[in-house]
């Protein structure tokens, strides 16, 4: 079974750059912290809350805006909604797990709901308590690889872990085992690492060649409020629109779970606040939650269409408080030529827009319909990307 076929097609770029990393990371190499680390058998149990701080300290760029869940109780509850009592030989790929507390609260649980935990993680002194793991429970296997890389995906290919797994056609459900779960963290690439999985789940690419694949992730309230803000908000965006087409998302613990901030999360308080000023709603120390998100049968953004949501989005999007009307014309040159189309009489009314409307007011169902007549339109961009010159050609 070959796994990944579809993952490194040119589409796929940010966030996940292509860099070369070590298959085999040395422990030698790693950088402990100043203060001597415990030895490996303790070092499988995490140290107490109050020297997180001091065991993990996140004032490196590559850590300071990630999150991880350091509670037990917390944790433990979390993994209960990502893996409730129904699940059965879970085989779970966790990206971003920090130093594993809720690596080890889904370890905690029966053992019937999980079969294997793929653990993604690529920073020296979170690796220092998760490698122990291996030892002390073969279901885990720890890869010090980034979340972010493509390319550690097709890592797990090549050690065939996920042989193992089932393909399941899209039609018969959720996937009943392969689960991936994941602290996003609380940078613009978080955000960006979101929109590309659900921007995977329309042409079945990445896990959603094994089916529908559930996702659970600790995310920012901000980012979340990005995910599933109602229509006409001011949040409401291209990743909100996407996330609805092709997923339906809820909290997995009720939000009021998870205050305060500092009693479930670390780092406890925001670092360099001053360099945050100017984004502090993804301000480390703002609320986070738990979210699940389960990829719908029937995908309002149809194979192969990708490219033309994303064009259509992102241009309507710079103009989201703006009418229709007014919104349409720039698109493309031309385009006030879609007015006509999505206005037509003679179309049921089911399938015509009110060009009053603003952007961000439109349901799926009503971008289901601009996106349409764009991909219908004979004069559409050749090149979707985002820019100020088009090369057009006219289409049989």
């Amino acid at each position: 079974m070959t796994l990944m076929c579809n993952l490194l097609l040119p589409r796929f770029h940010a966030p996940f750059p292509r860099r070369a990393y070590p298959i085999k990371l040395p422990h030698a190499s790693f950088k402990h912290t100043k203060s001597p680390l415990p030895d490996v058998s303790e070092r499988a149990h995490l140290p107490p809350r109050v020297e997180w701080r001091k065991r993990f300290p996140a004032i490196q760029p590559s850590v300071s805006h990630r999150v991880s869940l350091n509670n037990p109780e917390s944790a433990r509850l979390v993994a209960s909604a990502f893996v409730p009592s129904t699940s059965r030989d879970k085989v779970i790929i966790e990206a971003f797990p920090g130093p594993g507390q809720l690596t080890r609260a889904l370890l905690e649980l029966p053992k019937e709901r999980i079969k294997k935990i793929i653990v993604l993680e690529d920073y020296p002194n979170y690796l220092e308590y998760l490698f122990p793991l291996e030892t002390v429970d073969s279901r885990v296997k720890v890869l010090p690889v980034p979340g972010f890389n493509w390319d550690s995906y097709t890592h797990i290919d090549e050690l065939k872990l996920l042989d193992d797994v089932p393909k399941v056609a899209w039609e018969d459900g959720i996937h009943p085992q392969l689960h991936f779960i994941s602290h996003l963290p609380s940078t613009v690439e978080g955000e960006q690492l979101v929109a590309q999985l659900f921007r995977s789940i329309p042409d079945q690419q990445w896990l959603f060649q094994y089916g529908r694949v559930p996702m659970s992730f600790v995310l920012s309230d901000y980012l979340w409020k990005r995910i599933s803000s109602p229509i006409s908000t001011n949040e409401r965006c291209k990743l909100t629109v996407i996330a609805e087409a092709t997923s339906m998302c809820s909290p997995a613990v009720p939000p009021q779970a998870l205050l305060p901030y500092a009693t479930h999360f670390h780092p406890a308080r925001p670092l360099n606040p001053d360099k945050e000023r100017k984004f502090s709603s993804r301000r480390v120390g703002n609320p986070f939650q738990a979210v699940n998100t389960y990829p719908l049968e029937d995908q309002a953004i149809k194979k192969g269409q990708l490219d033309y949501w994303d064009f259509c989005l992102r241009r309507l999007f710079v103009l989201k408080a703006t009418s229709l009307a007014k919104a349409i014309p720039p698109l493309a040159p031309g385009a006030q030529t879609l007015i006509k189309m999505v206005t037509d009489p003679d179309l049921p009314l089911s399938e015509t827009l009110n060009i009053e409307k603003a952007p961000r007011s439109l349901t799926v169902e009503e971008w289901k319909i601009l996106v349409k007549a764009f991909h219908e339109w004979p004069f559409a961009p050749e090149d979707l990307s985002i820019g100020d010159t088009f090369v057009t050609k006219e289409r049989g």
